[in-house]
């Protein structure tokens, strides 16, 4: 559980490192992936039994697990653009309500009345968050809710953007963990990670020479903050969290995972002066309570 604990924090840092750097958000992805890939690259080629053994079929989920999580992390870093990291944050950790509506559909996984309540909850909770701050305000001010509304949709987009990019993350990052679900059976988690790390790489490499960001030139306090990216809520935590599911439940793990919106909303607090607004802290509360019953129900 100490692992598990540090996971959590060393997670917690990624939205605040986001934040910090200033270089477009699919060149932070970049850099991030390039440097997990590098950093596993060393273990993986002493997997390399599995690196060549491989089939096309494997090759094909991992190219599409890469791709995901491609899009996960870009989607994830441009919220942060546009949203608060509360927001931000604990709408991409409804993942796990995505990942079970998908494992319902493509791999036959029984849905428990529990299961489908809790995702409900969790839905409810991030369509609270997301439009939820749009029409507090001009309803506490006298307005009528269909004004409201249409005022927020109109004229207040860029929060709404921002919580449509992170349940984006959310979607694709769901397609990542069952897309990889197979692959890990199959192969180590070094290789396995390399394989898919590497595609994600490579993808995001595409989209940022597409998009006409630069790769180079920057000031090495974004260096450091890539690097920074890369080892804290790359390496310690989702990679350390990876290792820690053989000893500890997974259950317990994916729980514990919920403290990640806390850690990161806290942390924004303390080092970005951003309060969230009250709204947001109530749909994060559903949201969480919503993740933990269906985590809850898969574990019965």
């Amino acid at each position: 559980m100490v692992a598990v604990a540090v996971a959590i924090a060393a997670v917690s840092t990624s939205a605040i490192l986001v934040r910090w750097s200033a270089a477009p958000s699919v060149v932070k992805a970049f850099y991030r992936v390039l440097f997990m890939t590098a950093a596993v690259a060393p273990f993986a080629l002493r997997d390399a039994a599995d690196l060549r053994a491989v089939s096309r079929r494997d090759l094909g989920f991992a190219v599409v697990s890469g791709l995901a999580l491609a899009v996960h992390f870009a989607s994830f870093f441009e919220s942060l653009e546009w949203t608060t990291v509360a927001a931000s944050v604990t709408l991409i950790t409804t993942q796990p309500v995505f990942v079970g509506v998908g494992a319902a559909f493509l791999l036959s996984e029984r849905l428990t009345p529990r299961i489908v309540a809790g995702m409900a909850l969790a839905l409810a909770g991030a369509f609270a968050m997301s439009v939820g701050p749009l029409v507090v305000d001009p309803l506490l001010g006298g307005g009528d809710v269909a004004s409201a509304l249409a005022a927020a949709f109109a004229d207040s987009t860029t929060q709404l953007y921002g919580n449509a990019l992170a349940l984006t993350g959310a979607v694709v990052g769901a397609v990542y963990t069952l897309a990889g679900r197979s692959l890990r059976q199959r192969l180590s988690l070094f290789a396995y990670t390399f394989v898919v790390y590497a595609v994600c790489t490579a993808a995001l490499g595409v989209f940022a020479v597409g998009s006409g960001a630069a790769l180079l030139g920057y000031p090495g306090a974004e260096w450091a903050l890539f690097l920074a990216m890369a080892l804290l809520p790359g390496m310690f935590g989702h990679t350390v969290i990876n290792w820690a599911l053989k000893y500890v439940e997974s259950s317990v793990v994916s729980v514990a995972l919920l403290g990640e919106p806390v850690g990161s909303s806290i942390l924004a607090l303390a080092l970005l002066g951003e309060v969230p607004e009250v709204v947001t802290v109530l749909g994060g509360v559903v949201v969480l309570t919503g993740i933990f019953v269906t985590q809850r129900g898969r574990a019965t």
